[in-house]
Parts: C-alpha cells; sequence; structure tokens
C-alpha cells in the first residue's frame, strides 16, 4: 500500500497531517508513505519536523510545477492558480497511490481532473467557527478525521458525513507542538504580561486593515504589556515588502515582536507563550485557549454574531468595536476572565475531544489504514 502525503498550500498546514503521516509510517512500516512538497522551503520544514520523529521512514518527493508559475509563486505565495496548476500537472503522480490525504479542500478537484482510484482522505487544518470550515463539499472525501463534537455535529446536521467513513477526537497539530516546545522560553525577558494580537487575512472579516496599526501604535507607547505581533500565515503572503517594512518600523521596541509569517507564527509559539488574546476570527483562538485565558475580539465589521454559529468564539471574551480605549478593553478581560472561563473550558471539550493530554495522531493513523484496508476487500 500506498499513501502520499501532499502540501500544496501555505506551511501552517503541515502541522495538521504531517504527523498523521509519519504514525503510519512508524506503526505500519509495511506502508510506504510519501509526503509530497511544491517547494523547496516547504520541503526543508517538512523535514525538519520529521526528525522529531526518527523513528519514521518516508520518501520526500518534490511535486512537478512548470518555471513560469513556480517564478509567481515565489513571488506571490500559493495561490488558487498555482494550487490548481499543482494538481494537473501532477494527477499522474497522485494516480499512482491508493490514498491521498490532505489538510485542505481544493484537492477534491483531483477528482475532475481524472484521478479516480486513490481514497482522498481529509485531516482539516483547524478547529474554528467560521462557516468555510464547514464546507458542504467535504462529502465528496472518502474518509475524515476531525477533532470533537461541535465539529461532527454540524457536519452531520448538514449531511456531510457517513458512518464508518470517519472518525473524531483527531487533532495532530497538538501531537507535533508537544514535541516543539518541550522546554520552550518565555517570549520575552520582562515580567509583563504578553499579547498576542492574531488578526485573519480575509479583508471582510479581519480586523486588520480598519484597526491593526492603531493596535500596534498603542503597545508601542505604553510600558504595561508586551506584544506578539502575529497575524494569520496567509495575510500577508505575496506581500513581504509591506512586511518587512512593519517589522523595521517597530523594530527598536523592546516590549513589541512583528511576526508577519514565520513558522514560529504556526507552531503555537506565540498562542502557548501569551497571556491574552486578541484577534478576530482565525481559529487559532481555539489552540491558545487550551490552556484557558483572557480573550478580547475586535469587531471591524458590525458583524451580527450574537447567536450566530460562525462566532461562537466571541462568547468567550469581550467582543469590542473600536480600539479608542483599548488599555481599558485589555484590562476589563483580565478582571472579567473568571466570567467567561467555565465557558471555554466546555468550548475546549468540545471543540477538541480530547480525553486526556496524549498525542491524537496514533489513532488517527490506525483509523486511515483500517479504513483502507477493508475499503480493499
Amino acid at each position: 500500500m500506498r499513501i502520499v502525503f501532499p502540501y500544496i498550500a501555505q506551511p501552517h498546514q503541515t502541522l495538521h497531517s504531517l504527523p498523521i503521516a509519519l504514525e503510519i509510517a512508524r506503526r505500519h512500516p509495511g506502508i510506504a508513505v510519501h509526503v509530497a512538497c511544491l517547494s523547496q522551503a516547504h520541503e526543508d520544514y517538512a523535514r525538519y519536523l520529521a526528525g522529531f520523529y526518527p523513528d519514521s521512514q518516508v520518501t520526500f518527493d518534490r511535486l512537478h510545477l512548470p518555471a513560469l508559475l513556480r517564478r509567481r509563486m515565489d513571488r506571490r505565495g500559493q495561490d488558487v492558480l498555482t494550487k490548481m496548476a499543482a494538481l494537473l500537472y501532477n494527477k499522474n503522480y497522485f494516480s499512482g497511490f491508493q490514498a491521498i490525504v490532505v489538510p485542505e479542500r481544493t484537492s477534491l478537484y483531483l477528482r475532475t481532473m481524472g484521478v479516480r482510484a486513490p481514497r482522498l482522505i481529509w485531516t482539516s487544518h483547524g478547529a474554528g467557527d467560521r462557516a468555510i470550515g464547514f464546507a458542504r463539499d467535504v462529502r465528496d472525501f472518502d474518509f475524515i478525521l476531525m477533532a470533537g463534537r461541535k465539529l461532527e455535529n454540524r457536519f452531520l446536521a448538514q449531511g456531510s458525513l457517513r458512518p464508518g467513513h470517519y472518525v473524531t477526537g483527531i487533532y495532530a497539530k497538538f501531537d507535533m507542538v508537544r514535541r516543539l516546545h518541550q522546554q520552550a522560553p518565555p517570549l520575552f525577558p520582562n515580567e509583563r504580561p504578553t499579547v498576542l494580537y492574531n488578526p485573519h487575512f480575509s479583508r471582510k472579516l479581519s480586523s486588520w486593515h480598519k484597526f491593526g496599526l492603531k493596535v500596534l501604535d498603542y503597545f508601542a507607547t505604553q510600558d504595561q504589556y508586551n506584544l506578539v505581533f502575529a497575524p494569520h500565515y496567509r495575510l500577508f503572503d505575496g506581500r513581504r515588502t509591506e512586511a518587512d517594512a512593519l517589522v523595521r518600523a517597530y523594530a527598536g521596541i523592546s516590549h513589541m515582536l512583528i511576526d508577519p509569517g514565520s513558522t514560529r507564527s504556526i507552531d503555537m509559539t506565540y498562542t502557548m507563550g501569551a497571556d491574552l488574546y486578541l484577534g478576530d476570527v482565525s481559529s487559532q483562538v481555539a489552540e491558545f485557549l487550551i490552556t484557558p485565558r483572557p480573550c478580547l475580539f475586535l469587531d471591524a465589521h458590525a458583524a451580527n454574531w450574537r447567536d450566530n454559529p460562525n462566532y461562537r468564539f466571541w462568547t468567550l471574551g469581550n467582543v469590542v468595536t473600536s480600539t479608542d480605549s483599548l488599555g481599558q478593553s485589555i484590562d476589563r478581560a483580565y478582571t472579567m476572565q473568571a466570567d467567561f472561563l467555565e465557558r471555554q473550558k466546555s468550548y475546549i471539550r468540545d471543540t477538541f475531544g480530547l480525553s486526556d493530554a496524549g498525542p491524537t495522531a496514533p489513532a488517527g493513523a490506525d483509523a486511515i489504514v483500517e479504513f483502507l484496508r477493508k475499503a480493499g476487500q
């Protein structure tokens, strides 16, 4: 049996499926596991992560992309055109596997490109509340791995799950994070509380375009808090010049850390190290709340969020529509944390469904192998 784990999108998705690939290789040595990347940088990152699983032997492959498109990808990041081209130009490669395991949904287009035989398996990448995370096309996957009851119930309600074709209780990213951060140093060499500002990339939903610079300027001139600015990876993907200018603008401020897209912004370095979450709709808030802490949400679009399942996480902290009194809003988030604590704990149980702090990728690996063996009978 041959299984491939392709990575055609940004690197933030890698941690959601690569631990499962490495567990299959470790637990089922008779199965050939391939990890296929679109760029050298992405392969280097995957190899680095694989180094935390020294007992796992996988084969790394480079996906083909015409030189013109590769230059476009290097210049503008991995957009829809690049991802679709990656599927089209590698469809013969994908056809040689019994299963294709992906953290994104773009790979479903392989079916329309004639790749029929391999089973398509989805791990997802994140456990937020936004509707895009519950797209109806997931029903086209042959097998699905997901976190907790929240996801299962919403998918069942829309008819996207079939008995025997999914498993819950899997969030493989946490497995890798535990290995990466066994002895994580503090983010700042001082005693100040640290705020993580983590705006989303979508202009229609993000607080960045309306409030972002006001937030950064506020923290630059106050002396109570540290700030980590680590937005969703895609906010500055393809906009490196703008990102570099932002880093330079705040470079001399020792209590601020500006990270517009390093691997530290995707591997929970900041969600684990911060004391308060400041954001809008990024699913990283769910990862932050594995250890309940204060949250503050910026509503930049007059969202109709109350009693809206797509904004359930906005019930886990205060929501403000202005940054005019940002310092007071942050102070209030700390003083009101006791009011949100039980709600945060319930949300995390419902979102991830994890019974203990142990790894979940081994169960995901075994579930995939069992499904494929049964499907092959």
